[in-house]
């Protein structure tokens, strides 16, 4: 499980900047053409989430976090999918900053989580009976 946490984490990383490059390219009117990417790599990112949050439930210790990260990763791709819809007009760059912000937490929490499983205690080895 140690390489699909730093394989989950990695991705989450670079995901992560992708989407954030992108989206600051969206918001000065740039790049619009590659909106599709941005919501592909948005999946994905949210995918690694998830793959963390599962790890998170199997790994004791980590289970409360591990619940945020899925309840945070549902929000990221909610408040995305609906942005366009929210607050339109001038003030609208209130709702392109909460998706960033929300993006940037998910990034927090993900990297957190995966920190919090790689601190797991270490299981204690097994004695050899007779020996």
């Amino acid at each position: 499980m140690k390489y699909i946490v730093l394989i989950a984490r990695s991705l989450v990383s670079l995901f992560g900047i992708a989407l954030v490059v992108l989206g600051i390219l969206f918001w000065m009117g740039r790049a619009l053409s590659l909106m599709q990417l941005h919501m592909m790599l948005g999946g994905l990112f949210v995918i690694c989430l998830w793959v963390l949050a599962v790890v998170g439930f199997l790994t004791r210790g980590s289970r409360p976090l591990a619940f945020v990260v899925l309840l945070w990763s549902l929000i990221v791709p909610a408040l995305g999918a609906m942005q366009m819809r929210l607050l339109p007009g001038p003030d609208h760059w209130v709702i392109q900053a909460a998706h960033l912000l929300v993006g940037l937490i998910a990034m927090g929490l993900g990297h957190s989580l995966a920190r919090r499983i790689g601190r797991r205690p270490a299981a204690a080895p097994a004695v050899l009976a007779g020996a």
